[in-house]
């Protein structure tokens, strides 16, 4: 686990990734603020999700409270964006 702190909700994926693009998009129709990391993009991306993680799956999901999920569901990710206010 990294010391990393998130003011918003903060995904980490690629383009190329199925559960990422899936989870990007329940963001998107959700209507929640975010910031994306694409780790294919960003230099540092892959070892900032995995630290933060433990692991090498993406996508990575942060909310401001430092809960974070590895390839979450979209129910899982729903409601865990309710219970925090996200959404």
């Amino acid at each position: 686990m990294t010391d990393e702190t998130f003011d918003q909700v903060t995904m980490f994926g690629a383009d190329w990734c199925r559960d990422c693009r899936r989870s990007k998009a329940l963001l998107d129709k959700l209507g929640v603020a975010y910031t994306y990391v694409d780790v294919e993009v960003e230099a540092s991306g892959a070892s900032r999700a995995e630290a933060i993680s433990g692991r090498k799956n993406i996508p990575v999901v942060v909310l401001p409270n430092g809960k974070h999920f590895v390839e979450p569901s979209d129910a899982e990710l729903q409601a865990e964006l309710e219970l925090a206010g996200a959404v």
